[in-house]
């Protein structure tokens, strides 16, 4: 790296301003208050790309309704491990959010957090009698208290009156519900968490894009960064990198030469949704209720009628519709997915082209939808939809991770940090689940990271998380403790649920 520029210094590096870093940088500073932070983002704005609210970051993903954590076996049983373990890790989040907004990190919680029930729909025989085993494996954990399984019709016109006109019941219908879910707007969350690491003495440079990182002698990275409005480059060097960058997580980890990202690819997958701009609409429903996936589809492509509650406000998605670019950001490059082929992922790309067929014609299909065919497709859950009532909005560009299997590769549900062996740099790779996790991932990312200060940590860190290291889902007594404590503290309990003021302005 030229030595033209000149070099300065500090502790930590957050290269990306969603979700992701905001929450490491809160959680050094509360454990570590000493140490320097640069947090660098190339839009210039926060939680411009997957963070943001409309960008489908604001399920707040537990497990509730989403039932692509509960997969049906074989023999017609239904697995809920990766439910439990999900909901588990939603569970740390909304302690330290409690803890956050208890000691002024934070401010007003019905800002970025709000009570919205979360509901599992089905129709159909098979698709009722899953469900019913799904109410049946899951209501009797604790995390899961309190489901409810509804198979009447008249119970489910009361419940969801807009998925109800028109419906033939004569097909039919079954819900897992849920009171105590909740809706989460992401951006709103980063803000604030990126506004309390300014106020505490951490540089937050949007308009920068980070072009290279370096490894250097010392273990400590010289981080290139280029002034977008300036074209002046500067490079920083960090004792610590961490690469919160969503889509553009795996080029930048590629750059920076570890060898833990061999293998690793990525399958760019883009979104669409519809939403509302009826105002009836948006008051004749206050729920999220998740469908099941097409066959084929990416995680991602669950569809959904998505009450959100963005500035206070209701909107009303339906989605997403997947779209393809082989672009890794909203905001990337054309090349972005031909530059990200490298000799050392070559064939877990090739290998997921293969065994992925279902995708790929998903992905046709779904981009030669027309407006007409994506109101039709919504008629599964609103039988009378008018394509009058409904904008076409573009949602967030999710990469999913492809990781080697034997010759070939995998594509994979979920989040993968990646950390280099001796704790210097890590990143986070993939899509769903993401936000709703993030507390629980950059635990992990400290814990693998920092290994010599992390046990001196973990007094602070229990204060902040008091289920740190125990299974909720084994503990009822503590579930219980946090579950109250967490409702108390972010106004969960019905007081302060939001008005419906008709269809919020656009992002």
């Amino acid at each position: 790296m030229s030595n033209a520029a000149k070099i300065e210094k500090t502790d930590v590096v957050l290269i990306g301003a969603g979700i992701m870093s905001a929450t490491l940088g809160a959680l050094l500073r509360q454990v570590q208050p000493n140490w320097s932070i640069s947090v660098f983002e190339r839009l210039d704005s926060a939680a411009g790309e997957s963070s943001d609210p409309w960008n489908n970051a604001g399920t707040g993903h537990s497990a509730l309704c989403e039932l692509n954590y509960t997969p049906q076996n074989a023999d017609g049983s239904v697995d809920i491990t990766k439910a439990i373990d999900i909901n588990e890790r939603f569970q740390v989040s909304r302690q330290f959010w409690s803890y956050s907004v208890e000691n002024g990190v934070l401010g007003n919680p019905s800002n970025f957090i709000n009570p919205i029930p979360h509901v599992s729909f089905t129709h159909g025989p098979d698709g009722v009698e899953y469900l019913r085993k799904r109410h049946a494996a899951l209501s009797r954990h604790p995390l899961f208290e309190g489901m409810e399984f509804i198979d009447d019709a008249e119970e489910f016109k009361r419940r969801l009156p807009l998925m109800s006109k028109g419906r033939d019941f004569s097909d039919p219908v079954a819900l897992n519900w849920t009171d105590s879910g909740t809706d989460i707007d992401f951006g709103e969350l980063t803000k604030e968490l990126l506004a309390y690491l300014g106020t505490s003495g951490a540089n937050i440079a949007f308009g920068h894009e980070v072009r290279n990182l370096s490894k250097q002698s010392d273990g400590s990275w010289y981080v290139k960064v280029r002034n977008l409005r300036t074209g002046k480059t500067r490079v920083i060097n960090a004792k610590f990198v961490f690469v919160g960058a969503g889509g553009g997580a795996l080029p930048l980890l590629q750059k920076a030469g570890i060898k833990e990202i061999s293998g690793f690819g990525g399958f760019p997958v883009s979104g669409l949704f519809l939403r509302a701009t009826n105002r009836a609409l948006v008051t004749q429903h206050e729920a999220k209720v998740y469908g099941q996936a097409s066959v084929g589809a990416p995680p991602m492509s669950v569809p959904h009628l998505d009450t959100r509650v963005i500035n206070g406000e209701r909107g009303l998605l339906f989605g997403p519709y997947a779209g393809w670019t082989p672009k890794f950001l909203k905001d990337g490059k054309l090349t972005d997915l031909f530059k990200s082929v490298k000799p050392n992922n070559l064939f877990s790309m090739l290998g997921v082209g293969v065994t992925e067929m279902g995708l790929v014609n998903y992905l046709v299909g779904e981009l030669l939808k027309s407006q007409a065919g994506r109101v039709g497709a919504m008629e599964e859950f609103i039988p009378r939809a008018n394509g009058q009532d409904w904008e076409l909005i573009i949602a967030g560009q999710r990469v999913q991770v492809i990781r080697r299997k034997g010759a070939g590769g995998v594509l994979e549900l979920g989040t993968a940090v990646v950390a280099a062996e001796d704790g210097t740099i890590a990143g986070l790779l993939g899509a769903s689940p993401g936000a709703s996790t993030c507390v629980s991932a950059m635990l992990d990312v400290m814990r693998k990271c920092f290994p010599g200060e992390f046990a001196s940590w973990e007094p602070k860190l229990a204060e902040m998380v008091p289920s740190l290291g125990v299974k909720l889902s084994e503990n009822q007594a503590l579930f219980n403790e946090v579950w109250d404590w967490s409702n108390k503290a972010l106004r969960l309990d019905g007081i302060n649920t939001p008005k419906h003021v008709g269809v919020p302005s656009h992002a």
